[in-house]
């Protein structure tokens, strides 16, 4: 069934319908995504508009992420459902045979023509994520978005059907409304967007899952990982991006720890899913306290503690072995990923459970 939404004021007790207002999706659209590409994922670097490919078509937006993956994005302008599925489809098989320079060359394109910083590719990648580019891992996988007002039922069944079949493919569909003299867009996805990233990660390994968790401990001056270690938890905060891979842990799984650009520096027991910082409890001294009462290193956005989406989440760990920076395990062949958790499947990441088993002589 096609989504719809709408949206309402309350004028105390009664709501009062805010009317539907047609865009220009050829122009208007393109260009707020343009503006803020966080309307459609924060966590994503817009690097090309209006993209030639070899064919002489045209891709609307490409983006990539902090693994190196790119993101095609097609508004449906005056096609019909299938055909912008069918094109973005078409243009993936394109995107798949990028190289780093070939990706590059794009953004350069991209970069003089539109915002014209003088900002080069490794540049724009290093503020936008903190780390360098890792050229060994630029598009290794895709996804793809179709941004549309609406799909008729067949449509939308295809794109759930690709789906489930692994293909990261997803829609953003989007309404704008309008009260007064002001406009506002809303926005609802087809397919939940976790479910597509886990989709892009199967698609850029061929291994099945082994059961264990890789986590990313971003320390980045919010979070300490001596308090981790000291009070047994990881977390994640900053925004939505960050920390909805928390949600793949349960209480039973286990976790391998690295600090990017630092190294491995432990594994453990999920003792309880992730709850909101402010919500989650150590008995300390004889006493329950939030980490907010504890004394710290790290600041856990604070600020945002009561925020659901900026605040940081965090999730209780049994160790059963942690190692101090100082001693991190960081080796040329092991696994690195920049989402905070992932379910890696690749010949690297088994590789790399048994390296650290072997440094920190654990025997199952």
């Amino acid at each position: 069934m096609p989504i719809n939404h709408k949206i309402w004021k309350i004028h105390g007790h009664k709501p009062e319908e805010v009317h539907e207002v047609a865009i220009d999706e050829r122009r208007e659209l393109e260009e707020i995504i343009f503006n803020d590409i966080s309307i459609l994922n924060e966590g994503w670097l817009l690097i090309g508009r209006q993209v030639s490919t070899s064919t002489n078509k045209y891709i609307d937006l490409l983006a990539i992420d902090n693994n190196g993956n790119i993101i095609i994005i097609e508004l449906k302008r005056d096609q019909t459902p299938r055909e912008v599925v069918a094109q973005v489809i078409d243009y993936a098989s394109w995107v798949k045979t990028l190289k780093s320079e070939n990706i590059s060359d794009i953004y350069n394109k991209y970069e003089e023509k539109y915002l014209k910083s003088g900002l080069s590719f490794n540049q724009a990648f290093l503020n936008k994520y903190g780390i360098e580019v890792d050229e060994e891992n630029i598009n290794t996988s895709h996804q793809m978005i179709v941004v549309a007002s609406s799909l008729d039922s067949s449509t939308e069944r295809i794109v759930q059907y690709l789906s489930e079949s692994n293909v990261p493919i997803n829609v953003m569909f989007f309404k704008t409304f309008k009260d007064s003299n002001t406009v506002f867009l809303s926005r609802a996805w087809l397919i939940p967007p976790l479910d597509v990233e886990n989709n892009v990660l199967a698609r850029s390994e061929s291994d099945p899952w082994n059961g264990e968790y890789y986590v990313s401990f971003g320390e980045f001056g919010s979070r300490s990982w001596d308090d981790a270690v000291k009070y047994g938890f990881i977390s994640a905060g900053g925004g939505v991006w960050y920390t909805q891979t928390l949600n793949y842990l349960n209480p039973g799984d286990r976790i391998w720890v690295n600090i990017p650009k630092t190294g491995y520096v432990g594994v453990g027991i999920v003792q309880e899913s992730a709850k909101r910082a402010d919500s989650v409890l150590f008995y300390i001294g004889g006493q329950t306290k939030t980490i907010y009462d504890l004394p710290r290193h790290g600041n856990y956005h604070e600020e945002y503690k009561t925020n659901e989406d900026d605040a940081e989440y965090i999730v209780k760990v049994k160790w059963e072995k942690t190692v101090s920076k100082e001693n991190a395990v960081k080796e040329i062949g092991l696994f690195g990923n920049q989402n905070s958790v992932c379910k890696p499947r690749t010949d690297r990441w088994t590789h790399t459970i048994n390296r650290l088993k072997e440094k920190w002589d654990i025997r199952e």
